[in-house]
């Protein structure tokens, strides 16, 4: 049984049907990749999973059980957790509100070892401890809504978009950290426009087009396949 699965989801904005019935799956401690031009439903299909926009048909299942109808706030208590596009960090708070914030509904003293955790994965944030995270640049924000993500201690980490906007040496930075935290059993989830490092990174891949994924395979398959490569990876 697939750690989590997406059956046949829509989902809308008012009107607008964004989701048009897509299906997947990611297994435990697996990377898998959604890629895609934008506007095509990547995003979308990360917060209908998270709770943020619900699925109108479709199920979702995670860990065995039903999550379609479940508030976004029990969805990171079940264990998936989104770092989202755009990092979204809390501007006029610290580095260590943030992330005190990405485990606010945890009690223990494994709290403690997560935040440990997070600070040996990206060592700017707790030389940055006290700062603003306003006054960050957008790579060392990228890392804190990432560490955010992981204080919830998912079972299944999102990530929308971790390259957006960074330097190629940070984002080759992400992308090793992002290796690390899937070596350590959190299985990953990705949305990325940078179809090249997402196929790196992932064992599988999915290709939205429209609101619908058009073809799934393994990554080295699809880098292969000519429409991929002619869409998505340049060549």
């Amino acid at each position: 049984m697939a750690l989590l699965e997406v059956c046949d989801i829509h989902a809308h904005y008012g009107s607008i049907e964004a989701l048009k019935g897509v299906s997947l799956t990611v297994d435990e401690g697996e990377v898998v990749t959604l890629i895609g031009s934008n506007g095509v439903g990547k995003s979308t299909t990360l917060r209908s999973i998270s709770g943020l926009t619900p699925a109108t048909a479709g199920k979702i299942r995670f860990a065995g059980e039903d999550i379609t109808r479940v508030p976004a706030h029990e969805v990171v208590l079940r264990g998936i957790a989104l770092a989202p596009e755009g990092r979204h960090c809390f501007s006029r708070m610290t580095v260590r509100e943030n992330l005190d914030l990405g485990a606010y509904r945890r009690r223990g003293p494994e709290i403690a070892k997560d935040l440990d955790r997070v600070y040996a994965l990206f060592p700017r944030l707790k030389e940055r401890e006290r700062q603003k995270a306003g006054t960050m640049s957008g790579g060392e924000q990228q890392m804190l809504a990432i560490g955010r993500a992981l204080m919830a201690r998912p079972r299944l980490l999102m990530l929308d978009e971790p390259s957006l906007g960074l330097a190629p040496i940070l984002v080759q930075r992400i992308y090793e950290t992002i290796g690390e935290i899937n070596r350590s059993g959190v299985a990953i989830l990705l949305v990325e426009q940078n179809a090249n490092y997402a196929l790196d990174a992932a064992c599988r891949g999915y290709v939205l087009e429209t609101g619908r994924v058009v073809l799934a395979n393994d990554s080295s398959l699809l880098r292969d396949d000519p429409d991929v490569q002619k869409a998505y990876l340049g060549t």
